[in-house]
């Protein structure tokens, strides 16, 4: 996977963060689009099987891969190549992203909200960190990029919360009550995050995008997971909604 194919699989599958990427300046766009494809490759590799000790080995061989970069070790697969080149021996640290991930393995859903919540902590914020690092971000924009990762994380959880209930990755109890106290937890950190902003840079801005609906799902969720499933943005509204973002740079909710 040459850097290209990275953008390619970002635009096929996640649009938003492709989008993201092309906002940043060039000599940052190969961490950003490698790091990017890689999230997207650990999100899919607990998935790949339903038996959970072959899911677990899939996240395991990213992980040992990883640590290989970190240790000099020379690699020759489509994505990992470009990935040690963007990242060199910090290719390691990455495989954090892939430990978060094992949980997923087992296909078991969240106890409540608050173990949904360690879940988004644990995977969207390092996520953002390592993207402000491939940025530089400046070190006062920390707190606010892990409020707004949070934030967002939730909102996408929710989001998607419809399909991860099929896929036994959701809630063992979707009440209203739950979803309301995921919906109150997702606004706080967005509340927190926009009171922090004069410490992030407009170089940092992209990838603190909240993308589009984010008001219409915290609205939904204290409804029941049958509302949520019909609040999703449109293509036409991801687009306007990114467009627009482009032309402002305004992230804060």
């Amino acid at each position: 996977m040459s850097l290209d194919d990275c953008a390619d699989a970002l635009r096929e599958h996640d649009p938003d963060r492709f989008g993201i990427c092309l906002m940043v300046p060039s000599a940052a766009r190969p961490r950003l689009l490698t790091l990017y494809a890689l999230n997207l490759e650990l999100a899919r590799a607990p998935l790949a099987s339903n038996e959970p000790l072959i899911a677990e080995m899939r996240l395991q061989w990213w992980i040992e891969r990883l640590e290989d970069i970190g240790e000099g070790k020379a690699q020759s697969h489509e994505l990992l190549t470009p990935l040690a080149e963007a990242w060199g021996p910090r290719a390691a640290a990455l495989a954090a992203l892939a430990e978060a991930r094992r949980r997923d393995s087992a296909r078991e859903p969240h106890d409540g909200p608050d173990a949904v919540m360690a879940y988004v902590r644990d995977t969207a914020v390092p996520l953002a960190q390592f993207a402000a690092e491939a940025l530089d971000g400046p070190t006062a924009a920390t707190p606010a990029i892990a409020a707004q990762a949070e934030g967002l994380g939730l909102v996408n959880w929710l989001a998607a919360l419809p399909a991860l209930q099929g896929l036994g990755l959701g809630l063992w109890d979707p009440s209203p009550e739950a979803l309301s106290q995921i919906a109150t937890h997702a606004h706080q950190k967005l509340t927190e995050a926009r009171a922090q902003r004069r410490h992030v840079s407009r170089a940092v801005a992209p990838i603190l995008f909240p993308g589009a609906g984010v008001k219409p799902i915290l609205d939904a969720a204290p409804k029941g997971i049958e509302v949520l499933a019909v609040v999703q943005p449109s293509e036409f509204r991801k687009r306007l909604a990114l467009g627009a973002f482009a032309l402002t740079h305004r992230w804060w909710i």
